[in-house]
């Protein structure tokens, strides 16, 4: 299988560098402005659909809510092609 990424056109965001979207995998590579990139799994192919043809959407609204935010979908760390698990929240310490 392969991967069909769309880049969603440049729209100002103070957050958001770029953001490629996969409407038929339900998945999103963002780019933060930071230069930190994350694959996002199990997102709303519906809201894929919507920020590609509505140029209204804001990109940083977009990804907080059908990504970081979202509870349906998985955090992936994207360093450089290689996929890491990302966890979302504060992790807590362990204890011998």
């Amino acid at each position: 299988m392969f991967d069909m990424f769309i880049t969603v056109p440049q729209r100002q965001s103070s957050a958001v560098k770029s953001l490629e979207v996969d409407a038929i995998a339900g998945e999103a590579i963002v780019t933060f402005t930071n230069g930190l990139t994350y694959l996002y799994e199990n997102v709303s192919k519906r809201s894929i659909i919507n920020v590609l043809f509505n140029p209204d959407v804001s990109l940083g609204f977009w990804v907080n809510n059908n990504c970081v935010n979202a509870t349906r979908t998985e955090t992936l760390s994207y360093d450089k092609g290689r996929l890491e698990k990302a966890y979302k929240g504060a992790q807590l310490p362990e204890f011998a």
